[in-house]
């Protein structure tokens, strides 16, 4: 075992990363604007894309900015405090708390922006990459889950080709934990009846919540 994850540092890097993403911004924002609880629609999540389902564009974009840059920040604040190894472990716990909020009974979102959002922070040119990707995968396919699960598959070999061997391991873990997270999606995938990005159900299934 490496040592240097046995030093206070690892503990304090993974709190200030789980706090962060532990911040629930769909439902603080849902709630400031005076709409349903989401939780209550569509998936129960509290992720951007049952944001959308209540209506309101600008609320899903802000929870998508939200979500993802909650991630940034705990990797740049910890970087800058202890260094690119500890800010690897922030970013960890910044997925971890976005995906398991101890303030919503460890039940958030699927992880998706937050992982951006940890990406952008750590590499930015593999964010780029998970983002074309994303977009080139809805476009033919209009699954917003079917994008994420793949740009995610991909984002580890993008960085062990760019020598980024390190946050390769660490996105390796991530990747895997999205699709666990993902697992109602994936089987909806297989069964045909996933929800497609456009869809103006309340109640559908459908695209992945972030």
């Amino acid at each position: 075992m490496d040592p240097s994850f046995a030093r206070p540092e690892t503990f304090i890097a993974f709190v200030i990363g789980y706090l962060l993403g532990s911040i629930p911004f769909g439902l603080i924002l849902t709630r400031l604007a005076g709409t349903q609880d989401i939780r209550s629609i569509g998936s129960g999540s509290i992720g951007a894309t049952n944001v959308l389902r209540t209506g309101r564009k600008g609320l899903a974009a802000a929870t998508v900015i939200g979500d993802a840059l909650k991630g940034t920040a705990a990797v740049i604040a910890v970087k800058w405090l202890y260094g690119t190894e500890m800010a690897m472990i922030a970013g960890f716990g910044a997925f971890i708390g976005h995906v398991f909020p101890v303030w919503l009974k460890f039940n958030g979102g699927k992880g998706v922006a937050t992982f951006i959002g940890v990406l952008l922070g750590l590499y930015w040119p593999a964010a780029l990459f998970f983002c074309a990707v994303w977009l080139v995968v809805a476009g033919l396919s209009k699954y917003s889950s079917l994008s994420g699960l793949i740009a995610s598959a991909l984002t580890p070999a993008f960085l062990w080709l760019m020598e980024q061997r390190g946050v390769a391991a660490l996105f390796l873990l991530l990747s895997l934990l999205l699709w666990i997270a993902h697992r109602a999606n994936i089987a909806r995938l297989v069964n045909g009846n996933e929800g497609r990005i456009g869809d103006k159900s309340g109640n559908s299934p459908g695209e992945s919540p972030t």
